[in-house]
């Protein structure tokens, strides 16, 4: 009986188990690998394989076999090819499950990842690409550019062969349109896609949208008409406060205090009076 309940736990820990997420943000820098773990898990390994153009088969790099780390230096590769364009990818694996492979992406322009540079315009995305590269001047018209484009959030599943740069138009006007780019040889992808790159389409300027008519009349607006009412209401209810504060500030001046110390003196009279006859009567001669 414990037999028999040990094989029933076993296969239902198998039967549960699943694989572990994918690694993220997988890209290179110089010849260095790194990726971000999709799990926090720590009992998860890592294994890096690799494919040339002229070859379909992926092999694994020896440094980068089951390793637990989040990069892994894959210099070593550059010899494999004559161009070095290789293409890489990686997966998780736990207790023997797998998860589904991811390809990695480059940061950084050369001779096996396209120069990409994006600029968008109401309902365009203009791709801007390089033609001065050893793939293009060795294979000529053989060697194209893969352009991939699609909403930000969604997979990019459309794509455009050019020789040279290129509009992708019909977007939808205030949407994040994003972009990643691949040399292909004969329709065969080679080397690394550059990472992916996304832009806002933008509308276009003489559409300004309702609300911001609305915001750009009414503030200015509503400003005016408060500030005419607090005037008003200063102007009935304070009036007689104004008036007092412009009124100047009444000061009598110095030169009226003189009079005001002024003593009346009587007039002296003489010391000496003449004395005159009081005449009585005059008569005729």
């Amino acid at each position: 009986m414990l037999v028999i309940a040990l094989c029933v736990q076993l296969v239902a820990r198998v039967l549960c188990e699943v694989p572990p997420a994918p690694p993220q943000n997988i890209h290179v820098d110089n010849w260095l690998l790194k990726w971000t773990p999709g799990t926090k898990d720590t009992d998860v390994t890592y294994t890096v394989k690799y494919s040339s153009f002229d070859s379909e088969k992926w092999m694994n790099v020896k440094a980068c076999v089951k390793i637990s780390s989040s990069s892994c230096d894959v210099t070593s590769l550059k010899a494999v090819d004559e161009l070095g364009c290789v293409k890489l990818r990686i997966r998780a694996e736990r207790r023997g499950l797998r998860s589904s492979p991811v390809e990695a992406c480059s940061n950084h322009t050369d001779s096996c990842t396209p120069e990409v540079v994006l600029t968008a315009q109401p309902g365009v995305l203009m791709v801007h690409l390089s033609s001065d590269n050893n793939l293009t001047r060795e294979h000529a018209d053989n060697a194209k550019h893969r352009v991939y484009y699609g909403k930000e959030g969604e997979r990019l599943k459309s794509y455009i062969d050019s020789v040279a740069s290129l509009p992708i138009d019909g977007l939808q006007e205030g949407d994040r349109y994003c972009v990643k780019v691949q040399y292909i040889y004969h329709s065969e992808p080679v080397g690394l896609p550059s990472c992916t790159q996304c832009e806002l389409i933008p509308k276009p300027k003489s559409e300004l949208s309702h609300a911001g008519i609305a915001v750009a009349v009414v503030v200015p607006v509503a400003c005016v008409f408060v500030l005419g009412l607090l005037m008003a209401y200063v102007l009935i209810f304070h009036c007689e406060e104004i008036k007092r504060l412009m009124q100047p500030p009444c000061q009598i001046p110095t030169e009226l205090f003189q009079f005001t110390s002024y003593q009346h003196h009587p007039v002296p009279t003489s010391p000496s009076e003449e004395q005159f006859d009081v005449i009585t009567c005059i008569t005729p001669e």
